[in-house]
């Protein structure tokens, strides 16, 4: 985390303008800092539950997974979850996808040095048009609230995805009123989104700026505009709140 915060005091000039022009702040106009700090701070989360507990609580998933499944990690950042998942599931293919370039070029050096390259594909893509078809699981990890708009994001991922397939959506924990999240988890992520997630929505099209803090009934709602027709919360961590959506 503290190379997430290092990054912010070398971008202070610029995100003082965006809230002065209200224009917002593209991830990419960040300082490098800001990219590996967050992979290092969601990490050990991803490597601690997602295995063990988040794919477990989706129905029918992990079973699929371990059959072989054609998965897309969509936002994946620098890899950490995709490469978590392929090392747990090696008869799945996986197809990680971001929009920041940079990104993408540290995931492939991330699954060749964790030796599972010949299953994972990485590309340069947004969340509304990222390429593919009839996947059997989609994932977003904390990055769906980053997202100018995330409706359509939602409509694209219900476009992707097989008759039967599941999206889980990982959000940084939060309860859907602000008083209820007025505790030591909520400060960090309100903080963070103020300077981080909020201009970065607002710095793309539609720009509806969730904010890390949206909070469940917040979420469904986008996921139902998107078309989505069942939304349930999956599990839960202390940091992350996971839903399970279907068509």
């Amino acid at each position: 985390m503290y190379d997430s915060i290092a990054s912010l005091y070398a971008d202070v000039d610029q995100i003082i303008e965006a809230f002065r022009s209200g224009e917002g702040m593209s991830w990419h106009e960040h300082d490098h800092r800001l990219f590996r700090g967050t992979e290092r701070f969601f990490r050990p989360g991803y490597r601690a539950h997602l295995v063990a507990e988040w794919i477990p609580a989706l129905d029918g998933v992990q079973e699929k997974l371990e059959r072989g499944a054609k998965v897309a990690d969509v936002g994946c950042g620098h890899g950490a979850s995709t490469i978590i998942m392929a090392e747990a599931f090696p008869n799945s293919q996986f197809f990680g996808f971001d929009c920041h370039d940079a990104s993408i070029e540290r995931t492939r050096e991330a699954a060749t040095a964790a030796g599972v390259s010949d299953r994972i594909s990485f590309a340069v893509a947004a969340a509304n048009d990222f390429p593919g078809e009839n996947y059997d699981f989609v994932c977003v990890f904390d990055c769906l609230h980053d997202m100018g708009d995330p409706v359509g994001a939602s409509a694209h991922v219900l476009e992707t995805l097989a008759a039967d397939g599941t999206w889980m959506i990982v959000e940084p924990f939060a309860n859907d009123r602000l008083e209820e999240n007025l505790n030591p988890v909520g400060r960090v992520f309100y903080g963070a989104s103020t300077v981080i997630c909020t201009p970065a929505s607002l710095d793309q099209e539609v720009g509806l700026a969730l904010g890390a803090q949206a909070g469940e009934a917040r979420l469904t709602d986008v996921l139902k505009q998107g078309g989505f027709t069942r939304v349930r919360r999956a599990t839960e961590t202390p940091f992350n709140l996971i839903l399970e959506a279907r068509p």
